[in-house]
């Protein structure tokens, strides 16, 4: 019950979040459309991003988050205190190196990120500029992670989760009130950037000292706690962020594509990430300091059964979340994108990729449960390995997909990336839970094979009621702006009514998901 009470309140904090970034995309797409400037701004913004899941709430968390959570067991203050304190300063002399590297070598991290704009140097000039703006939002996204991870640990889930509506509403802002005093105007969306990551620590840091643990950061590399974060944090610098290595290696093969490649991917990566940061961080989230918790307290049974609900749930949420934008792609494009300088093409383009990611949305949000399970077990090494393999198959697969389409001159090159990612992704859930069975930390309960075939019968009339809904409707480009939107809406609601109208005649009741 409290696991639950938990997600549900991450979740309505990442709602309104996932809500504003919609209202951020929108915009952003009418000023900028998908030209060359909006492919420089996605890849500088890409690589700080894949930075803060290793420094920030990815390798950086799985590693803190369970340490933290034995010394709270052992109910020693001071000792808690003095790993935050330390914890703290180490994060940000690292950051810091690490940001100062970034921005001096702008043009060469540019360069080995997206060797394809070797080839435009006017592109390659401005995306080193816009990586110099935003690369310093690393060093306030990672402290922020701390105050994030230390709430967290005490059952405080709703202030982290409702702190990246300022990191949205800041962009927002730098677009309408800045992008006109610059000479190159997606510049204000890069220093929008580097707003919102301060904004996030201006709010988060304070909130420690309620709970007596607000940071005075001090370094020492010889600390213990830190050095069992670093021993623990290194192997999951890779495993913890596989989906962003994955996307990076998609960058590097999108910048060899038609200008608005990188665009038309990050729409689509944004749409299919709602449903993912909505249910599938939040689950990933709060199941993290209980598993940790019940590995603490030696109980294995308990472990077991909050493994059993995270899958459960993920998969009640992910399979008609995939279904809905697979089946709604390009509404969901046209609708939210198809305005100013983005254009039918682009909106048709972002489609094809939303529509290969969605197939990926379940293996993604199922491993937000997954890798949890080693990570509280302080075991980073298993999931590294797994995501050695991910990523490998993800490479061959980029390459037998996008290769005979980029040679052939094929349109859409660019959805053959998003579908190797979703198939990587599905190999990298499907390994976690192999091994996790295999050593026996997961029995899974009785129940499963009604469990999922209530959610096939329910995406089926899903399936059934949306179609009928875009067939009546027809044409969505035909339809005025506002039309699009009520259409949309209504669509969804459609869909949404029929797969819980299903689930309820089907004998699922909400004490089930407790």
């Amino acid at each position: 019950m409290a696991l639950m009470r938990s997600t549900v309140a991450f979740s309505s904090m990442t709602l309104l979040s996932r809500l504003a970034g919609l209202v951020r995309d929108m915009l952003q797409a009418a000023l900028f459309g998908a030209g060359m400037a909006a492919d420089a701004f996605v890849i500088a913004y890409r690589i700080p991003n894949y930075l803060r899941r290793i420094f920030a709430e990815g390798s950086f968390s799985q590693a803190f988050v369970p340490v933290l959570a034995e010394i709270r067991e052992r109910g020693d203050q001071a000792a808690l205190k003095s790993l935050v304190d330390h914890i703290a300063g180490a994060l940000c002399a690292a950051t810091l190196l690490v940001t100062a590297a970034g921005v001096a070598l702008a043009p060469w991290v540019v360069s080995l990120i997206a060797p394809g704009t070797l080839d435009e140097p006017g592109k390659h000039a401005l995306t080193a500029e816009l990586l110099r703006i935003t690369f310093p939002y690393l060093v306030f996204i990672s402290l922020a992670s701390v105050a994030a991870a230390v709430l967290n640990s005490f059952q405080r889930f709703a202030l982290p989760a409702a702190t990246p509506i300022l990191h949205n509403l800041a962009l927002i802002a730098a677009m309408l009130l800045f992008s006109s005093r610059f000479e190159e105007p997606i510049e204000a969306l890069a220093w929008g950037v580097f707003a919102a990551g301060a904004l996030q620590l201006l709010v988060l840091w304070p909130a420690l000292a309620r709970h007596g643990l607000l940071p005075r950061p001090r370094l020492s590399w010889r600390n213990s706690g830190v050095r069992r974060v670093a021993r623990l944090m290194l192997p999951t610098l890779f495993s913890s962020s596989v989906a962003q290595v994955n996307l990076l290696v998609g960058t590097a093969f999108a910048s060899l594509l038609a200008t608005g490649s990188q665009v038309w991917l990050y729409m689509g990566e944004r749409l299919s990430e709602f449903p993912l940061g909505l249910f599938g961080v939040a689950v990933g989230t709060v199941i993290l300091p209980h598993l940790s918790g019940r590995h603490a307290a030696t109980d294995a049974p308990g472990f077991s059964r909050a493994l059993d609900w995270g899958l459960r749930l993920v998969l009640l949420l992910a399979a008609p979340a995939a279904l809905g934008l697979a089946l709604l792609a390009e509404p969901l494009t046209t609708t939210i994108f198809q305005y100013g300088r983005f254009t039918a093409h682009d909106a048709s383009m972002a489609a094809l990729a939303l529509l290969a990611m969605s197939l990926g949305v379940p293996a993604f949000m199922a491993s937000k449960v997954l890798a949890p399970a080693f990570y509280a077990r302080q075991d980073p090494k298993t999931p590294m390995r797994i995501a050695l393999w991910t990523v490998a198959a993800n490479i061959v697969l980029t390459v037998a997909i996008v290769a005979p389409l980029w040679l052939n001159a094929v349109p859409g090159a660019h959805a053959g990336i998003a579908l190797a990612t979703s198939l990587a992704g599905l190999l990298n859930a499907g390994l976690l839970l192999r091994v996790l069975r295999r050593r026996g930390l997961y029995r899974p309960l009785a129940g499963w094979g009604w469990w999922l075939g209530r959610i096939a019968l329910a995406c089926a009339a899903m399936a059934v009621v949306v179609l009928a809904c875009r067939g009546w409707i027809g044409d969505w480009n035909a339809l005025a702006p506002l039309a699009r939107v009520g259409w949309l809406l209504a669509t969804v609601a459609a869909g949404a009514g029929a797969y819980g109208a299903a689930l309820l005649l089907l004998g699922l009741r909400p004490r089930h998901l407790m």
